[in-house]
């Protein structure tokens, strides 16, 4: 299975730019079909992955996946799941 990654440790405090990215990943992977996209917010102080949360919490991003997982083995990493 494909999956493709987003490193948000370089850009952890530039918000319009966090923004871009994960609309272009998310983006990316309904255009490639691809089924799981792993995005890395980091351990920190939980701060940028409260924020990828709630940028897929939106309506209009959240009716494009399955799902999303937490992983339960690494604290600064997140899955989304598509459905096609």
């Amino acid at each position: 299975m494909a999956k493709l990654k987003l490193d948000l440790h370089n850009i952890y405090n530039r918000g319009d730019e966090i923004d871009a990215e994960l609309n272009r990943i998310v983006q990316e992977a309904i255009d490639r079909k691809i089924e799981l996209v792993e995005i890395i917010p980091g351990k920190g102080s939980g701060q940028l992955k409260k924020k990828v949360l709630r940028f897929l919490n939106q309506g209009h991003i959240k009716k494009l996946y399955k799902r999303v997982e937490k992983d339960d083995k690494n604290f600064g990493r997140i899955f989304i799941h598509f459905k096609f």
